[in-house]
């Protein structure tokens, strides 16, 4: 017969809601079970029977983080447009940052290694909890797969350094969007943003293409 389950995966995303929002707003060293269970209206030890530990608490906003992340990614359908297909890539980007602020800026600043050096996945792969590590990789994949389509002509080392390009590129102006750094209200701030991947995309993906190759794709 199966134990019952004490805490619900209700309580777990709560938890790390408030972790998430905690390690943004003070740092790693701002996060406490006993702060997070409180704010979260449970007890301690619910953190401890579903995490572990703290170390393994914060591992799992990374994943949680990435979870989230690869969800907006996968959900742009593949059309038989490419460059369409990145651009859209660009736009989910921004969209799963500005939804998750607070998961986007700690999976990020904080590595996906397991903290306490114990050497297993966490949180551990599973039904809705992927390995972080795993899923970091996946989410740089499907960029780079579609920087692959945009650019068939271009050599597997190209299509590497164009997907890393993009990245960069829409990472710093999401990052600098979330630390209100970009002027103007939130129409102006989407507009000039879909407006510089649409600028800048084509250029790093043609860039280090032959000419010739160029003009065929035209």
């Amino acid at each position: 017969m199966a134990r019952p389950r004490t805490h619900d995966d209700a309580l777990r995303t709560r938890l790390l809601e408030v972790a998430s929002r905690t390690t943004s707003e003070r740092g790693e060293a701002g996060v406490t079970v006993r702060s997070v269970a409180a704010e979260a209206g449970t007890s301690p030890s619910a953190v401890y029977a579903l995490f572990g530990s703290r170390e393994k608490l914060l591992a799992a906003v990374t994943a949680e983080g990435f979870r989230r992340f690869a969800a907006h990614l996968a959900a742009v359908p593949r059309t038989g447009a490419p460059r369409e297909d990145l651009r859209a890539l660009g736009l989910a980007y921004r969209a799963s940052a500005l939804a998750d602020p607070h998961f986007y800026r700690v999976m990020f600043d904080r590595g996906v290694e397991p903290a306490s050096g114990d050497g297993d996945p966490i949180p551990p792969a599973g039904p809705g909890r992927p390995d972080a590590r795993s899923t970091k990789r996946g989410t740089f994949e499907v960029l780079r797969d579609a920087v692959a389509r945009a650019v068939p002509q271009g050599s597997a080392a190209h299509v590497e350094t164009v997907a890393l390009g993009l990245w960069g590129l829409v990472h710093g102006l999401v990052s600098l969007e979330l630390a209100g750094r970009l002027d103007g209200d939130a129409e102006t701030r989407a507009r000039r943003y879909a407006e510089t991947l649409s600028a800048l995309g084509p250029l790093l993906a043609e860039n280090g293409v032959r000419p010739d190759a160029r003009q065929d794709a035209r």
